[in-house]
């Protein structure tokens, strides 16, 4: 964790006795699929040499990170799972391709809790030989797809209903960004579309998980049940529950729709303490639905 970063966090003060954790990417902004269909995956077929199975290293992309329950994962575990789905694709096989392995990545990320570009550029230092060649190699991916970020994702509006919710809700609750992409990303988002008034703290990937965000920032300073966190992603109710928090879902496909629910009737539920229960399990059911584990070439 970014020490310069995880003191915003640190040092968040309560100021409500409410807490609204939230996150971005296809959560708040509609940049899920443009980021990963235009930066990651190219990037992951340049990169990784997987030319000769183009197609189905983007089917195996776009599934994991986008149509799964590993959708919103951190890149890192997210590049792993692509890559043991495109092992395990029965065309790849047919054609005989060798699938990168990237070991001395996965060993990393057994010991590493929060990987993000910093720590694997520190490990990569340490590392000698292969494991450091390949490392690097990583990050280079890496720090690809922020470049290519940068350069493509632009003036890409939240969702509709999104500012509303905000307005109505930051008057009662204080609301933190709680998301796994890197700070600097989230800052730049927020501010282009003048939202960034309403978060107390953007927090990112290198301020730790979002379990990690849930836990600093409203651990131990509200009940439970005032205390919720927004997600388009199975990560994202994970870390609601990893902290005894309250969790709404902004369906994959629906988001407008969630939001406008959120609008008219999630956020006032909330506020009253009517939300957990049983419209939250119906909420939950439904999302949860939404989020196959199994590609549908295996299926």
């Amino acid at each position: 964790m970014s020490d310069a970063y995880a003191q915003r966090l640190a040092s968040f003060r309560k100021a409500h006795e409410f807490f609204v954790g939230i996150d971005s990417d296809g959560c708040v902004f509609d940049t899920m699929e443009i980021k990963h269909k235009e930066c990651f995956i190219p990037n992951i077929i340049k990169h990784f040499g997987l030319q000769a199975v183009s197609k189905f290293a983007r089917e195996a992309a776009e599934f994991v990170n986008l149509y799964s329950i590993w959708r919103g994962v951190n890149r890192f575990p997210a590049l792993t799972r692509t890559l043991n789905l495109l092992e395990e694709h029965p065309a790849v096989r047919e054609r005989g391709v060798t699938i990168p392995r990237l070991n001395a990545l996965r060993q990393w990320l057994t010991t590493e809790p929060k990987p993000a570009n910093p720590s694997l550029e520190a490990a990569a230092r340490a590392a000698r030989n292969g494991p450091a060649e390949e490392l690097r190699a990583v990050l280079a991916w890496s720090v690809a797809v922020n470049d290519s970020i940068r350069d493509m994702v632009r003036g890409v509006p939240p969702f509709p209903h999104v500012r509303e919710c905000l307005e109505a809700a930051a008057p009662q609750a204080d609301i933190v960004v709680v998301s796994a992409t890197p700070t600097a990303a989230l800052e730049q988002e927020w501010a282009e579309h003048s939202i960034a008034c309403y978060a107390a703290v953007i927090a990112g990937q290198e301020m730790g998980t979002k379990a990690d965000h849930l836990r600093i920032a409203a651990g131990g300073k509200y009940p439970p049940q005032n205390v919720l966190m927004i997600g388009d992603a199975p990560g994202d109710l994970k870390a609601a529950r990893a902290n005894g928090f309250l969790f709404f879902p902004v369906n994959p496909g629906s988001e407008a729709e969630s939001w406008d629910r959120f609008r008219r009737e999630g956020l006032e539920r909330f506020l009253a303490g009517r939300y957990a229960g049983a419209y939250e399990a119906d909420r939950i059911k439904e999302f949860e639905a939404l989020l196959p584990d199994a590609p549908p070439w295996s299926r």
